[in-house]
């Protein structure tokens, strides 16, 4: 058991109670903040004392203060955490980790929340659930707490984009102040150590299926002097690049998709056209295109198949059910034989073309769809060999990448546990 530091943490223990709270800030030189923000949090404890019966912490994750904040902190009775790894993600992932309460409140150290909001997401992680959000919008903003650009357009873009991408159901993803569950928060196995940790969170809460409550928090005008360490573009840029690298659906299978169904037009079409089936509406230059697109679009669908086996090897991602049904036949011995044998198609059709080019005497071919099928089928053969190498290698170096899963799937509970072990 790590030692207890803080009179605090002693005497709940000396009391023979159990701490079933962590409230977690991250800190970095918030000497100014910090006792009206741990006085809060205390407050906050004690509310939830009161209605739940449940003992708390206050943990402070220092990220290499210089202002006398851990100091400050150990004086008010909280429990200071140095984090070595610099960034707000890697603060509360820090915080969290040292915690020792089941359930994790986590707000900023600015005094831009109440904690006191947070008694209503303990509440709900009481009732069940995995991870409550604070909403902002709901809750209310003061004037001159959110600059305009992030309350009309950063925060309703991203919160927007993210739950058309992984249908969350969340109005703010991006609040501040939220409350999870101990086991559910590692399980998630957050890595993002700057602001686009509170994206990670939700995004993989969702993938995994985990209950995602939500309950109104208010945002207050911060009590710092100097500028906020956030900044809006680029902090921005990176939640937004952070919702495509976990979406391999629409980063890379949605627009493969459509490229290869555009080839298929055009290349079907130029092919009755010429064979005079219908009117001829595609020639040698859309052809060309639509052989590029192809090409491309085969190429998307290895890189999203490649990005959802590390997803679920990762532990979180679940598998997709199509994905389990074709476990038996999806595997690298079927790639490279699928592979060898269109390389060899594509291979045979280019020698053809090149004999038939040399009889006519290397005269301008008449009609360039037969070539452009020819390389195109050399090709995709060719990126099918070494996609099948990649997926096994993603797959865990094992020729069968997509191994069958059990009969009966473990409970959400059951992997939890699982994965917090």
């Amino acid at each position: 058991m790590r030692e207890l530091s803080t009179p605090e943490i002693k005497t709940m223990v000396a009391e023979g109670r159990v701490l079933q709270v962590s409230i977690v800030m991250p800190c970095l030189n918030e000497s100014e903040c910090l006792e009206h923000c741990i006085l809060n949090a205390r407050a906050a404890l004690a509310e939830i004392d009161r209605r739940f019966g449940l003992a708390g912490e206050i943990v402070i994750a220092d990220n290499g203060s210089t202002d006398g904040s851990q100091a400050l902190a150990t004086r008010l009775g909280a429990r200071v955490v140095a984090v070595a790894a610099r960034g707000y993600g890697a603060a509360l992932i820090g915080g969290a980790e040292a915690a020792f309460g089941r359930y994790i409140l986590m707000g900023d150290a600015d005094g831009s929340y109440d904690f006191t909001d947070g008694v209503a997401m303990i509440g709900c992680l009481h009732a069940g659930a995995d991870l409550c959000m604070g909403s902002r919008f709901r809750g209310g903003i003061a004037p001159g707490a959110m600059p305009w650009k992030n309350r009309h357009i950063g925060n309703p873009v991203l919160t927007g984009l993210l739950n058309i991408l992984f249908r969350s159901g969340i109005g703010d993803a991006h609040c501040g102040l939220r409350a999870i569950r101990k086991e559910s928060f590692l399980a998630l196995k957050l890595t993002g150590t700057g602001m686009e940790f509170a994206s990670e969170m939700v995004i993989k809460a969702a993938l995994l299926g985990l209950r995602i409550d939500e309950v109104p928090a208010k945002l207050l005008v911060d009590k710092r002097s100097r500028a906020p360490h956030l900044r809006p573009w680029r902090d921005g840029w990176r939640h937004l690049r952070y919702l495509f690298m976990l979406s391999p659906t629409w980063l890379f299978a949605a627009p493969a998709i459509l490229a290869v169904v555009i080839a298929a037009i055009v290349l079907g079409g130029a092919a009755l056209g010429q064979s005079g089936a219908i009117p001829l509406l595609f020639g040698s230059a859309w052809t060309m295109l639509a052989g590029g697109l192809l090409g491309l679009g085969h190429l998307g669908l290895i890189m999203a198949l490649a990005s959802h086996i590390h997803g679920v090897r990762s532990g979180f991602r679940r598998r997709r059910p199509f994905l389990t049904r074709a476990a038996n036949v999806l595997n690298l011995e079927t790639m490279l034989i699928t592979g060898a044998a269109l390389a060899l198609l594509g291979a045979i059709g280019l020698g053809s073309i090149a004999a038939l080019w040399s009889a006519e005497g290397f005269t301008p071919l008449d009609n360039t769809l037969p070539l452009v099928l020819a390389v195109v089928s050399l090709v995709i053969g060719c990126q099918t060999i070494l996609g099948g190498f990649l997926l096994a290698v993603v797959g865990g170096n094992e020729a069968a990448f997509l191994k069958p899963e059990p009969a009966v799937l473990p409970t959400k509970l059951e992997i939890l546990r699982d994965r917090a072990a």
